[in-house]
């Protein structure tokens, strides 16, 4: 792999901005990434290899890295928040529950044995998918504040069970891995808003404006890669280890010289890396000599709207249930994982994807449908929606 690779790389990662241009289209990123990724992999052209192991690595950081800033936009401080974590909890809960029946019933028809897998990916959400599309159809009222610590409470929670779930013969092993990525990550919380309340981060902060030294920039980097490399030696994946540092930097107040800079290394190179990476991981041609796997994908999605669409005997709307069915970083994660590791079978991550393509497209449905039912204009994106809307 060298630099005419690498030219090739961000050419092709051009391609994520272009499709997500227009605006009403409400389309992230990564989808023309990965995109990118299937047409110059195996599918395609076969340029790229996934197996190429400075590839591999590359993309490795970016998953780390796509991973923090989408843990670092779930909105942890906002009153709103924390005004409907009850039952914004209690429903995340609830589809959970509800999405075990459906599960199994996927995982018995075609054979694959991957029920806790498949209930996890019909319950998960996406907070860096969802809130982009709330904010950018100028979405409000009772019913969106109740949406938004449902969507983030399944997305954490969703995160924490895949390394769990994925590979049930070391779950022992994944579980005490997972502690220890959580505990360390739980522990900076305290350190880093001690520092942030006495002044300390705000001194750092000048010091390394003045002087150019992109502190902030180079100790986060350093934290994080230290919880990668925990996780990697725990057996655990540095997906948790990325989402749980976000967390915490989102909890304490993430600097807005920190975000841009994170904003320049991840969407400018390593995220669409790593998302042309798990394209050119998938081969699609898999599907062509499985076909039953296109019905996967397809039960997948269909699964996870229906159980976020059950929500309405909570007093949910329907539309926003829908809304909340929409996931990416979980199923990609779980690709990404069971690709690694080998665990699914030939043509079964391409089918996850599948399914997590109906449920954007369902989403993007769902939230024109509240906005016209409730009159609401499409506003301006936030500035940092098009780099949350990966996840």
């Amino acid at each position: 792999m060298g630099f005419s690779t690498l030219a090739v790389i961000a050419l092709a990662g051009l391609l994520g901005p272009l499709l997500a241009l227009p605006r009403r289209w409400h389309l992230p990123v990564v989808l023309g990434e990965l995109v990118a990724g299937v047409v110059l992999g195996p599918t395609v052209v076969g340029f790229l290899h996934a197996g190429n192991a400075t590839f591999g690595f590359l993309a490795d950081i970016g998953f780390a890295l796509v991973m923090f800033v989408a843990g670092a936009h779930v909105p942890l401080r906002d009153p709103s928040l924390r005004a409907g974590l009850r039952t914004g909890t209690l429903r995340a809960l609830a589809v959970g529950a509800v999405a075990v029946g459906p599960a199994l019933a996927v995982a018995d028809g075609f054979g694959t044995g991957h029920a806790a897998l498949y209930a996890v990916l019909m319950a998960s959400s996406s907070a860096a998918l969802v809130l982009p599309i709330v904010d950018a159809l100028g979405l409000g009222g009772p019913q969106v504040l109740g949406l938004l610590p449902q969507v983030a409470v399944a997305d954490t929670l969703c995160i924490v069970a895949l390394p769990l779930v994925i590979d049930p013969g070391h779950a022992a092993r994944a579980a005490l891995g997972a502690l220890a990525v959580l505990g360390c990550a739980g522990a900076l919380f305290p350190a880093l808003r001690r520092l942030e309340r006495n002044g300390y981060r705000r001194k750092l902060h000048r010091l390394s404006q003045d002087r150019q030294f992109a502190l902030e920039l180079r100790i986060s980097l350093m934290i994080l890669f230290a919880l990668a490399a925990l996780a990697v030696r725990t057996h655990v994946s540095i997906m948790l280890a990325g989402f749980s540092f976000g967390l915490v930097v989102a909890a304490v107040g993430e600097p807005r010289r920190l975000a841009k800079q994170l904003f320049a290394l991840t969407e400018g190179f390593f995220g669409p890396l790593f998302f042309l990476w798990l394209g050119a991981s998938l081969d699609l041609r898999e599907l062509g000599r499985h076909p039953s796997f296109v019905l996967l994908g397809v039960g997948l999605g269909a699964g996870a709207v229906a159980v976020h669409a059950v929500m309405r005997v909570s007093g949910q709307p329907i539309a926003l249930g829908v809304l909340a069915a929409a996931q990416l970083g979980v199923p990609v994660a779980a690709a990404a994982l069971g690709t690694q590791l080998h665990l699914l079978a030939p043509g079964e991550p391409s089918a996850l994807m599948l399914g997590a393509l109906l449920t954007i497209a369902a989403a993007t449905a769902a939230g024109a449908v509240t906005a016209k039912a409730t009159g609401t204009g499409v506003a301006a994106a936030p500035a940092g929606a098009d780099s949350a809307a990966r996840h």
